[in-house]
């Protein structure tokens, strides 16, 4: 079995249906847990679209938030909801934040530290750019316990033998990996939490147009049209639908949180 492609999120619009969803549930309790106290500066990596920065600017209250994500694309969509709202967005690497030190009261990044080639570097910029005493958070899909929201289209693709994109920093979704990282990157007062969440769709069609056709893998693509139907019967037989035809997927999230050194 050869290896899938990375997974790019390049499509801000079928991120929206794909995962916007997702983050704001999962984003609502993150927050909840962060209890921040409102007028905080905040550093937002990772952040896609802009789902949960929007989520951030929503509850929290925040002075000024800097949100930045390596796609172009992602971005570009972003602007399209903060044009009068206190969110600087930017193009840019997680590894290599374009911030000065001790600039941020919060660095968070939400489902995006397992998309990081080297999660390390990335916690440790958050680390550098936050100010001493703030905070350093994060959650990611529980990918080892198959917490992602993906787990029945990756699982029937792997069936398949069409190897699904995962992301390249799965490892760290672990409580005890993130736990072992925060503690290296010298952060005190650490605390973990398990997010769990749903999603319904109206029917499996509602599904397997969020889920599948709006995948970032752009699996459709990949498969021919008897791989297509038979991942779609596949999908179909697996998820129950309630008698309306509504269909309930749970997932579930680690989450982490510590203090930098005052």
């Amino acid at each position: 079995m050869s290896s899938p492609e990375p997974i790019k999120f390049t499509d801000g619009a079928a991120y929206e249906r794909f995962m916007a969803p997702w983050s704001r549930s999962a984003g609502t309790l993150f927050l909840d847990w962060l209890a921040p106290r409102p007028g905080l500066a905040w550093a937002d990596v990772g952040a896609g679209n802009g789902a949960f920065t929007e989520l951030l600017v929503a509850k929290s209250a925040p002075s000024s938030v800097c949100a930045i994500d390596p796609s172009d694309a992602q971005i570009a969509t972003a602007r399209q909801k903060f044009a009068a709202k206190p969110v600087e967005l930017s193009i840019g690497d997680a590894m290599a934040l374009p911030y000065d030190r001790d600039r941020f009261d919060v660095a968070v990044m939400a489902l995006a530290l397992f998309f990081v080639p080297d999660a390390r570097k990335g916690a440790s910029e958050m680390v550098r750019v936050t100010k001493p005493g703030g905070m350093v958070a994060s959650y990611t899909w529980d990918i080892v316990r198959g917490g992602t929201p993906t787990q029945p289209l990756w699982e029937e693709l792997d069936a398949l033998g069409i190897p699904a994109a995962r992301p390249p920093s799965a490892d760290i979704s672990r409580f005890e990996a993130l736990k072992a990282l925060w503690a290296e990157i010298g952060l005190s007062n650490i605390e973990t939490r398990e997010l769990v969440v749903e999603r319904t769709f109206a029917d499996f069609d509602d599904y397997w147009l969020s889920m599948v056709v709006s995948s970032p893998s752009g699996v459709m693509g990949k498969l021919s049209e008897a791989q297509g139907a038979e991942l779609k019967r596949r999908l179909q037989a697996r998820l129950p639908a309630s008698a309306s035809g509504a269909i309930t997927v749970h997932a579930s999230a680690t989450a982490i949180k510590g203090r930098k050194a005052a």
